[in-house]
Parts: structure tokens; C-alpha cells; sequence
């Protein structure tokens, strides 16, 4: 039988620990509610952003637009060099959420590998920088603390230069890879294509009801700089996303945490109470034993 003040050492310390987790999961639901207020805000801003670019990539596929020839826009059949930026957390205790971005990314290296395609692996959050080092996966970029407190500048720059890269050719692709958002208790994985634009899903009998309207002459001054606000801005609301996805999966996790530390005390004090019982009996036995020798 386990000895009475072991077990009591244990009951405090699981108490303790049930503190903690349950702290930390009042600062993640109070954090979540700030950052799923400017999840949503963001939301609409981007789905919009994503409408006209998939309209302009719909009407060139489509042939309505004549002269325009930027790469952004054309499908490249096989590329040689892509990048993929991921994003995960800066810290863990957040149960899946990080190990589900880096099995999406996992995975996608290993197809462009098999492919022999080459990768830049650009990281943002330390938890998958970590990972990726410590598996000897060369990283292309990185930049930790952003993925915590997403800052558009910071956002923009870092982004830009795959941008470039991309016009330039140096690239072929471009995807970013994160965990977002999606309810209280729901996170979705997102391995989206950014570059080239994607207008395999735009049907041609479309572009008739649309209302966009793109002259061959426009494509200097206006497709350029509206592909580098598409791309930022999608790099800017994957982090906005994830914050938010991330106070989500780590409230569960402590909830979790909290209510197993809860069993477990409850088990402990059974245990010790059997214990307890234990020493009693064991005690009068010994007394009653000793009064009978006296006899």
C-alpha cells in the first residue's frame, strides 16, 4: 500500500496543476474573443479579395481578356521550384493544433519530392521551426513571434519576397499552409495554392454574368500591384486565422487537462482514504494483538 504522505504529495501537486490549466484556460477564452472578433472582420475583406482575383484568372483562362500574358495567372504544368510557407504556433499546450500544419506539410514536401521538385521551406512560429530543425529539414526563411501577435508589416515583408520570386520565375508555386479558425470547438487545416491563381474551378459561361471589367492596357499598373495585395493579405489573414484557431485548441486542451487533473484527484483521495483505512485496521490489530499476549 502506498505510504499516506506520498499520496498526499500527490494530491497537491494534481490540485496544483488543476489551478494552473484552469488558469490558463480563462486567458485563452478571454484572448479568443478579441481574436475571433477580428477573424470575422478580416473574413469578409479576404473572401472579397479572393472573388475579384479568381474573376481576373476566370476571364483570362477564359479568353475574354486579350494580350495580357502575367504569370501570376497561368498555370505552370511543371514546376521546378515552389515555396511553402506554414504557419504555426510560437508556443504549445494547445493539444493537435500545431502537429496538424506539419503533417500537411510533411506531406506536401514528400509529393513535390517525389516529383523532384524543389522546395523552400519559409516557416512562421516557433513550435514548427523547432520541428523541422530539429528533423533536419532545411529551412529557406523563418520568423518567429509573428504567428502570436500578427503585425502587417512584418506580414507584408516577409511575403514579398516570394512574391518577386515568383514573377521573376525563380519560383513556380507558391502555398501556405496553416490551422484556422473555425468555431468555438473546430480547427480547419488550410494547404492553399497562392500563386499562380487558381481558376481551374471558374466555369467560362461565368464571366457573362460578371460585372468585373479588365483591359489588356491595365496590367502593369493595376494586376501587379493587386496580385502583391491578394498574396499579402492572404499571408496577413492565415496568421489573423491562426491566432485565433490556436486560443480555440488551446482552451480545449486545458479544459481537457483540467477535468482529467479533477479525476485524478478524486482517484488519489479513494486511493487514500483506502489507505488510510488500511493503517487503522493494521493499527488495531497490532493493539489487539498486543492485549491478548497480556492475557
Amino acid at each position: 500500500m502506498a505510504n499516506l504522505k506520498d499520496i498526499q504529495r500527490q494530491i497537491k501537486s494534481v490540485s496544483n496543476t488543476q489551478k494552473t490549466t484552469r488558469a490558463m484556460k480563462l486567458v485563452s477564452t478571454a484572448k479568443l474573443r478579441r481574436a475571433e472578433e477580428l477573424a470575422k472582420r478580416s473574413r469578409l475583406y479576404a473572401a472579397k479579395m479572393n472573388q475579384v482575383i479568381a474573376e481576373i484568372a476566370g476571364r483570362i483562362k477564359c479568353n475574354k481578356v486579350g494580350g495580357i500574358d502575367n504569370r501570376c495567372f497561368i498555370e505552370i504544368e511543371d514546376p521546378k521550384t515552389v515555396d511553402i510557407v506554414f504557419v504555426t504556433a510560437d508556443k504549445g499546450l494547445c493539444g493537435g493544433f500545431n502537429i496538424q500544419t506539419i503533417k500537411a506539410v510533411k506531406k506536401l514536401l514528400a509529393e513535390y519530392k517525389a516529383k523532384d521538385v524543389k522546395v523552400r521551406l519559409r516557416g512562421i512560429g516557433k513550435k514548427g521551426i523547432e520541428f523541422f530543425k530539429y528533423n533536419g529539414v532545411e529551412l529557406f526563411d523563418s520568423v518567429a513571434n509573428l504567428s502570436s501577435k500578427p503585425d502587417k508589416e512584418r506580414s507584408d515583408e516577409f511575403i514579398l519576397s516570394s512574391i518577386e520570386d515568383f514573377k521573376d520565375g525563380k519560383i513556380d508555386a507558391l502555398h501556405l499552409v496553416y490551422n484556422g479558425y473555425k468555431n468555438m470547438i473546430t480547427q480547419e487545416l488550410h494547404v492553399n495554392k497562392i500563386l499562380p491563381v487558381d481558376a481551374s474551378q471558374f466555369e467560362c459561361d461565368e464571366v457573362e454574368k460578371s460585372m468585373l471589367e479588365i483591359e489588356a492596357q491595365d496590367e502593369e499598373k493595376m494586376l501587379d500591384s493587386l496580385v502583391n495585395r491578394y498574396v499579402q493579405y492572404a499571408m496577413y489573414y492565415s496568421l489573423i486565422d491562426s491566432v485565433a484557431a490556436e486560443h480555440s485548441a488551446r482552451m480545449q486542451a486545458m479544459d481537457a487537462a483540467t477535468n482529467n487533473a479533477k479525476d485524478m484527484v478524486k482517484s488519489l483521495k479513494v486511493q487514500f482514504n483506502k489507505a488510510r483505512q488500511a493503517a487503522i485496521t493494521t493499527e488495531l490489530i497490532e493493539i489487539i494483538s498486543g492485549v491478548e499476549s497480556m492475557k
